[in-house]
């Protein structure tokens, strides 16, 4: 089930935009998942991947970056690694 709108982009361009079951990220003091429902949150990333599941999981990696989670809604803003 598809319960979370993740929208990724980098300075270059949007990299994703869609409905997606989870999402897991490189926080600062380690990886965390985000699914449905996941409380308020603004992070800072670190270098790691940014993996998400809509119809297959899909691993982006990145060398810094923030996220603002909130209803359901995920926006993260990122550096491409390379």
């Amino acid at each position: 089930m598809n319960d979370i709108h993740l929208t990724i982009v980098s300075p270059e361009r949007l990299i994703f935009d869609g409905n997606v079951s989870q999402v897991t990220l490189p926080g600062e003091i380690g990886e965390f998942q985000v699914l449905a429902n996941h409380a308020p949150l603004i992070s800072s990333l670190v270098a790691g991947d940014v993996k998400y599941t809509s119809t297959e999981t899909v691993a982006l990696k990145i060398s810094s970056g923030f996220v603002d989670i909130n209803r359901n809604q995920v926006s993260v803003c990122v550096e491409l690694d390379g």
